[in-house]
């Protein structure tokens, strides 16, 4: 029985403890050839990770650097959270500018690739551009007349594994590593076709090989996901009672406003029209009266409204 290699446990358990399979999981990912291919890499303490919201479904896994300096940033996200693009691009950025009291100069600052794992679609096929974004997608800065991508400086990599199909693996080795991120778990053995660091990464993720300290590691974060994803979806489900009330609400206030107004509109027009039957003359002074009344009623019309206006926002 393999061990879910999305748990923090599982995860670190593997890549932080064995760099070359990060290097090939980072290789295969985003499909580095010839001079760019990872050869040697120093797995980096992951300190810049920020205190946020969903902690525990929002993890800072791994950091790394290869041979020529480049830096990794890893991240494995299990839910979506408020912010979370902005602060994939904030952990990059910071990896980059920390560069400079060692670089001592912009010339030596070495590019960094943030790559995120997504147990969720952040770009929905139907939701999204005529070309749908794939599964494993590669973002870097373009000008927009002519398509040069030339500020390559910080690249972002995101891994969407809903996007994966269940019915077997695929035949890139970007697209494999996906599969045995969203499906390893239910495999009852090392499937064929994986690379050499896929099975050896499978085999890691095998329970049969936990201690017990580690098995009791491995549930213990396994409670803490599941009581986090069930907090976030409880708080979902609060936010559509919230909703639902607050939208009947703001239709019955909207819906007595509006009435009011027609009201005070007709009542108006009924004087005007009493008067024109008796012969009443609608000097300017009776018709500022009449003003005033319209005046002062809308004006208790907008303090009501305004005495209810968290329900209308």
């Amino acid at each position: 029985m393999f061990a879910d290699l999305k748990n923090d446990f599982v995860f670190r358990r593997i890549f932080a403890q064995h760099p070359m399979l990060t290097a090939a999981l980072l290789n295969e990912l985003l499909t580095l050839e010839g001079d760019e291919r990872i050869v040697e890499l120093a797995l980096l303490p992951p300190e810049q990770a920020p205190v946020v919201a969903g902690a525990k479904l929002s993890i800072l896994d791994l950091k790394a650097r290869d041979q020529g300096g480049r830096t990794y940033v890893v991240e494995m996200q299990l839910l979506p959270v408020k912010g979370f693009l902005n602060r994939i691009v904030y952990n990059a950025c910071k990896a980059y500018v920390g560069q400079l009291p060692q670089a001592r100069g912009y010339r030596q600052l070495q590019d960094v690739m943030a790559v995120s794992v997504c147990d969720f679609e952040l770009w929905p096929a139907a939701a999204g551009p005529a070309t749908p974004v794939p599964l494993v997608s590669r973002w870097a800065l373009t000008e927009e007349a002519s398509g040069t991508q030339d500020l390559r400086q910080v690249q972002y990599v995101f891994v969407e594994l809903p996007k994966v199909p269940k019915e077997g693996l695929l035949t890139r080795a970007a697209e494999r590593w996906a599969w045995l991120f969203k499906y390893g778990e239910q495999l009852k053995a090392v499937p064929a076709g994986l690379t050499a660091a896929q099975a050896q990464a499978l085999e890691l993720a095998n329970e049969a090989t936990f201690t017990a300290e580690e098995a009791e590691a491995y549930r213990k974060v396994e409670d803490e996901i599941e009581q986090a994803r069930q907090l976030a979806e409880d708080a979902e489900e609060r936010g559509e009672v919230r909703g639902e009330a607050r939208g009947e609400a703001r239709g019955e206030i909207l819906g007595k406003a509006a009435g009011l107004r027609e009201a005070m509109v007709g009542l108006r027009e009924a004087i005007v029209d009493v008067c024109e039957l008796l012969g009443v003359e609608l000097t300017k002074q009776r018709r500022a009266q009449l003003d005033a009344m319209e005046w002062e009623a809308l004006q208790a019309l907008r303090q009501h409204l305004k005495q209810h206006r968290t329900w209308l926002t």
